[in-house]
Parts: C-alpha cells; sequence; structure tokens
C-alpha cells in the first residue's frame, strides 16, 4: 500500500533539481502540492487533500542534497588557480586505422609551438582535438583524408585546479556543471584529470562562465 508521504518523497526525488531547490527554500510548497497531486492520487488509487501533501512534503528531512551540499561548498571554497585560454578550435574524427599516426603527426607539428593549446579525447568510435587556432590549417592538411564528424570554432576554456580531496567526494562535478546550466552556458567539451577539470565553452561565455566559477569558490 502506497503511503502519501513514501509516495510524494518518491516523486520529488524523480528531480534532483527540485529536491536541491527545496533544500534552498526556493519552492512555494503549496504550490508543488498542486503540481503533485494528480500523479499522487493516481498512484494511491484514491483522492487526496491537497493539505495532506503539503504536510508531507513539510516533513521530508534535508537529506542527501543538504549534505552533499555542505561538503561540496567546503571542498570547492580550496579551489585553486583557474587557467583561461581563448581561441581554440574543436575538430572531431572518426576513428580509423590511420588516425594514429596522423595524431602523432599532429603532435609533432603543435609542439614546436611552446605556446599552443592541444589535448584530446579519444572515445569508441571517434576522437576530438581541441588545438589553438592558430593551428586549424596544420590539423586540417594532416586529416584531410579523414572522416570529419564535427568542427566547432571560437572556443575558449577554463581549467580549474581542484584540491586532492575532490576524488573522494561524490558530486563536485555536478555541482559546477549545475551552476553553469542555471546561468545558460552551453557545455562544449568537458575534461579532467584527477586534480584538474577543464570546461570548453563558446567564446562568447567565457567570462561570464569564469565569474560563475569564481562564485563558487567565494561561496557566493
Amino acid at each position: 500500500m502506497h503511503s502519501i508521504g513514501k509516495t510524494t518523497e518518491e516523486l520529488i526525488n524523480k528531480s534532483p533539481f527540485l529536491r536541491e531547490a527545496m533544500t534552498d527554500d526556493l519552492i512555494n510548497i503549496s504550490a508543488l502540492a498542486r503540481k503533485l497531486k494528480p500523479e499522487l492520487e493516481e498512484i494511491i488509487g484514491k483522492e487526496v487533500k491537497e493539505g495532506a501533501i503539503v504536510m508531507a512534503i513539510k516533513r521530508m528531512t534535508p537529506g542527501l542534497y543538504h549534505k552533499l551540499n555542505v561538503k561540496i561548498t567546503n571542498v570547492l571554497g580550496d579551489l585553486g588557480d583557474f587557467l583561461v585560454r581563448s581561441n581554440l578550435t574543436d575538430y572531431t574524427f572518426e576513428n580509423s586505422e590511420s588516425l594514429k599516426a596522423k595524431q602523432a603527426e599532429l603532435i609533432k607539428e603543435i609542439n614546436k609551438d611552446n605556446d599552443s593549446f592541444f589535448t584530446l579525447c579519444k572515445g569508441v568510435s571517434e576522437t576530438t582535438f581541441i588545438i589553438s587556432s592558430q593551428h586549424s590549417e596544420v590539423l586540417e592538411t594532416i586529416f584531410k583524408t579523414e572522416k570529419l564528424r564535427s568542427h566547432t570554432p571560437d572556443l575558449a576554456s577554463i581549467t580549474v585546479k581542484l584540491p586532492k580531496i575532490n576524488t573522494e567526494i561524490y558530486g563536485i562535478y555536478y555541482y559546477i556543471l549545475k551552476h553553469l546550466a542555471w546561468e545558460g552556458i552551453n557545455i562544449v567539451e568537458i575534461m579532467s584529470t584527477s586534480n584538474e577539470f577543464t570546461v570548453v565553452v563558446k567564446q562568447d561565455d567565457v567570462d561570464k562562465a569564469f565569474k560563475i566559477l569564481m562564485q563558487i569558490k567565494r561561496g557566493n
């Protein structure tokens, strides 16, 4: 048998953003109860008073999201330096037998420029290269016989140095990406190592994204 309290909590937990907003007191409880009422009644199989749903919501404990936010906020307060790189271009090619050799050739050419930016991410069926835009012509020449799946110019990256404890606390990337998403920042690519996290965004969004990340670091 479904109880009002348990069913209400299960419906709310389907939306992490909603549960988190409730934890921060950003949700009108009465409006939420009215929204949940039809689905709740369908599951329970009988009419439910709006007041009973309101009480069920108010009885919910802060739970996981509150505890998670406290831990993450403490860790993100210890973020290291941010490194911003502009004038980047993204190329994604279909994986092939010849791609690996051409990749080595590209790295050899780019390494002649000590100030260049280069990173790659190899997937099951495709490989993405992100490079400084001044090397685009070199890349296009080397890979001219490869199958290009996508190409995005006018990009910028922000690299964040994470405290070493980041690998012991889940939800850190979610927390960062959530704030960027709420502000309408589209993430083109994401890259990470054990203690570094890099987001690639459109050049026009980099100033706003940088500001958001600084606010996260300051705990604002």
